[in-house]
């Protein structure tokens, strides 16, 4: 507080009547008018020197990086959309995949179900078929066999009248023993 009063009391001795305050005040300070002027162009030339090669690239550089920091949000959005849309797209893929894959199963299995039909007719066809020449066979190999015992019968039958007469038969005789038994035995059957 005491300096405040000399402070005071100071400018009421030192004041010169010029009738302009600031002017006087700025005397009571000591303000060198050359100095001053000489210190505001320093600060504005500095102030200049530091804006314009200091403030104003790194401005720039905060608005470059805020641009790339925005751009890069804008892409990893577009990104996160695009991943988005194939994960969909993957899904749907998936999905159809799966659905093909039900239906060649199935035409498979239909598939496979009429060539085991079809192979299976042709399998009974077939045994049809052999059980038919089979059975014809048979047939036949009976008919040569009867054939065969009928013409062996008619022999022993022969033989054995022509013992039993004790006598040699004719041709005539033989074949009409022959054909005789034949009949009889063809009525036995």
């Amino acid at each position: 507080m005491d300096s405040l009063l000399v402070f005071a009391a100071s400018i009421a001795e030192n004041q010169q009547e010029t009738g302009n305050v600031v002017i006087d005040l700025a005397r009571q300070f000591g303000v060198n008018w050359s100095s001053f002027i000489a210190q505001v162009v320093n600060f504005t030339l500095l102030t200049f020197v530091l804006y314009r090669f200091g403030f104003k690239p790194i401005l720039t550089t905060l608005s470059e990086r805020q641009q790339k920091i925005a751009e890069g949000l804008q892409y990893a959005e577009a990104m996160k959309e695009k991943l988005s849309e194939a994960e969909k797209s993957k899904a749907e893929t998936l999905q159809q995949a799966a659905i093909e894959a039900k239906q060649l199963l199935n035409e498979a299995d239909q598939k496979a179900k009429a060539l085991l039909d079809k192979s299976t007719k042709e399998a009974t066809v077939k045994v049809e078929v052999i059980l038919r020449k089979a059975t014809e066979e048979t047939e036949r190999a009976r008919q040569k066999m009867v054939q065969e015992v009928q013409a062996e019968i008619s022999r022993l039958v022969v033989d054995t009248a022509s013992k039993v007469l004790a006598k040699e038969l004719s041709e005539e005789d033989r074949q009409a023993f022959t054909s005789q038994a034949t009949k009889q035995f063809e009525g036995l059957n």
